[in-house]
């Protein structure tokens, strides 16, 4: 042999599912209780309650398709410890659901992932994990796929599945970023844009697994424009990390509803915005009074439309929050509405009147 190491060929990555997302919390009673009366999760029974009397407590929520794994850790040793202490609660690893734990490892190490912990047998459940570097401190744990389990119902949201994770970068990192997902992970980037919103602008690509089950959003700051809500985001995080999870429901006017009865508070939309709506799109289902009333967006694209809205942070730092979205085939992500908001903004500011 002459010392050269060929990389292997790529996976095709089908397999690929994302089986959890899971929360670095101080406090685990808090956030279990929040995310439980809030948004209808709920917590699954003791035995798929991970707990370690040494180094961490974890607690699994579930409602819809999605998995929620909250953690605290217990011992500095834990990769939570570090995490909450740099960027407060928060998305600090995603749990990727594939066949072959080992070979999928190997295969994105291969590629050029940043090995954390080699495939190894969890003393919980005898289940195989391994541990790769995502962006900023998040982590990815690769987990073998089980026996699927039934969608959990959420009376209280109808939440589906999360439709994708927003994540804000530091300027630069965006390129790099979207190149080792490619690389080491095979997900491909399927939209990119530059989004101008008054003397403000962002950057952004977005990547999805081969599966098309994994899919990021990655955000970084335009800086030859104003410092924005990307930088804010960045600063008070203390670097790269989730901006928001989006949740998918089939009916987002009674999933909005409902939330709100429950507590959740959604950013408010201008009137301006509804009042030029009838000229922007034809709504293929709901009608303007209801968006109006529930404060809901909509955005269209070639191949349908999107309905949207944001809830406000809950977060001390004022970062992470939830979006709550409904697809009629729209494949983008909403950045029309960025751009109509920000001119229903000025709409009303020019004619001296207040954001309602």
């Amino acid at each position: 042999m002459n010392g050269e190491r060929k990389s292997a060929p790529p996976r095709d990555g089908q397999d690929m599912k994302l089986a959890h997302v899971e929360f670095y919390v101080q406090n685990l009673d808090e956030v279990v209780d929040w995310l439980a009366e809030s948004y209808g999760f709920a917590k699954s029974p003791e035995a798929d309650v991970a707990t370690s009397a040494d180094t961490h407590r974890s607690a699994v929520m579930r409602g819809g398709l999605i998995t929620l794994v909250v953690t605290q850790a217990l011992s500095e040793t834990h990769f939570a410890h570090d995490y909450v202490w740099r960027h407060g609660d928060g998305v600090g690893n995603l749990g990727i659901g594939v066949a072959d734990v080992t070979a999928a490892f190997e295969d994105a190490v291969e590629r050029g992932a940043v090995p954390i912990s080699a495939p190894q047998r969890n003393g919980t459940d005898g289940a195989i994990t391994a541990v790769i570097r995502g962006f900023g401190d998040v982590l990815h744990t690769f987990v073998e796929h089980r026996e699927k389990a039934p969608a959990v119902r959420v009376p209280s949201s109808s939440v589906r599945r999360i439709d994708h994770l927003a994540v804000c970068l530091e300027a630069g990192e965006l390129d790099p970023t979207t190149e080792y997902y490619e690389s080491a992970l095979g997900f491909s980037t399927i939209f990119e844009e530059r989004i101008v919103i008054g003397s403000q602008a962002m950057l952004s690509k977005v990547v999805q697994s081969p599966s098309t089950e994994i899919t990021l959003t990655l955000i970084e700051p335009d800086t030859r424009m104003d410092a924005g809500q990307i930088d804010e985001f960045l600063k008070r995080h203390n670097g790269a990390g989730v901006q928001h999870i989006a949740f998918e429901t089939n009916d987002i006017v009674r999933s909005v509803s409902v939330l709100s009865d429950k507590g959740v508070d959604f950013l408010s939309t201008p009137a301006t915005y509804y009042d030029a709506l009838a000229d922007r799109l034809d709504l293929a289902t709901h009608t303007v009074d209801e968006l109006r009333q529930h404060n809901i967006l909509v955005d269209e694209d070639h191949d349908g439309q999107l309905f949207q809205i944001f809830a406000r942070s809950t977060h001390p730092r004022n970062t992470l929050f939830f979006e709550v979205i409904e697809r009629l085939g729209a494949k983008t992500f909403g950045s029309g509405n960025i751009k109509a908001l920000y001119e229903a903004v000025e709409a009303a500011r020019v004619r001296g009147e207040t954001s309602t």
